[in-house]
């Protein structure tokens, strides 16, 4: 199952909310999407500093099967990106809620995460 400390995205994404609602969410892929993915070889993220539009590919991860676009599942900035991807991009496969995640972006607009899924709505999605 998922965690339910989390809010998710139709496209795969997982979004953690800090305490702190003025701070960055860090976003990173389900387990799901991993295991669909196969094995990651590559990851492409945004810049540090560089506004991104909720719903828009962003950036992309690259498997032993495809290549499969990254998506902001928020509007914001970004103000972080996971840097030990790059050496080791199998990352996303082994703890993908963990040190597999992507990247932070601090939200333009902090009342878009309620529009998120949580974990059962995220299950439903995957059941249909």
């Amino acid at each position: 199952m998922f965690p339910e400390d989390l809010k998710y995205t139709s496209e795969h994404e997982w979004v953690r909310i800090p305490g702190d609602a003025e701070s960055s969410v860090r976003v990173g892929i389900t387990d799901y999407a991993q295991e669909a993915l196969g094995d990651i070889v590559y990851v492409s993220l945004p810049e540090v500093g560089s506004e991104v539009v909720g719903g828009s590919a962003i950036g992309e991860l690259e498997s032993t099967k495809s290549v499969s676009d990254v998506y902001a599942p928020l509007s914001g900035t970004i103000a972080a990106v996971n840097e030990t991807l790059d050496g080791t991009p199998e990352r996303v496969n082994s703890d993908p809620y963990g040190e597999g995640w992507l990247f932070e972006l601090v939200p333009s607009d902090a009342s878009a995460m309620d529009g998120l899924l949580d974990a059962a709505g995220y299950q439903a999605s995957l059941d249909t």
